[in-house]
């Protein structure tokens, strides 16, 4: 299996994660973010030419109030640069294969590149309620951001991991 940033003649069709939303994403709207808008990028894990599952990352900023309280005295006081993890999704052919870790893991990487690059605090997610346990498994910490939400959808818990917990958890 390769990670890697999604190419224009990848065939998206046939990835089935089970969350609708999800799959569409990739499917139509993936390819036209990425080559066209150039608001995030998609990277891919692939086998034998077949997609496994897809993270796609974009950059950001998280404000000081947002952060963790006992992470605000570290930092000043403006908005800071992070990477923030949009979408992260397996395919259902192959859950329980490690390929959601490794795309995690992936993704402290590009953090860490762009921390060491240009600046980065850490990594942002908005995960679904299901998927917390997951994060907090790599030690994401929830943030206490006041958003509006949606009654057809249930809001997401923004979870933040930091620069030194990534390479704590990459060295694991």
């Amino acid at each position: 299996m390769e990670i890697r940033s999604l190419k224009e003649a990848d065939d998206r069709s046939g990835f089935r994660c089970g969350d609708p939303d999800l799959d569409r994403f990739l499917q139509r709207f993936s390819g036209q973010n990425q080559f066209r808008h150039h608001i995030g990028t998609t990277y891919v894990a692939v086998d034998g030419g077949r997609i496994l599952g897809y993270a796609t990352v974009a950059p950001g900023q998280i404000e000081i109030e947002d952060m963790p309280l006992a992470l605000r005295r570290r930092f000043p006081r403006y908005p800071l640069p992070v990477l923030r993890l949009a979408r992260l999704a397996t395919d259902e052919s192959a859950r329980g294969k490690g390929i959601g870790k490794a795309l995690l893991r992936f993704v402290f990487t590009l953090a860490l590149k762009l921390a060491t690059d240009y600046g980065c605090v850490g990594v942002v997610v908005d995960a679904k309620l299901d998927a917390v346990p997951f994060y907090e498994g790599f030690g994401f910490t929830a943030l206490e951001v006041l958003e509006g939400e949606l009654s057809a959808r249930p809001t997401p818990i923004a979870m933040f991991l930091s620069i030194a917990e990534m390479r704590a958890a990459l060295r694991s």
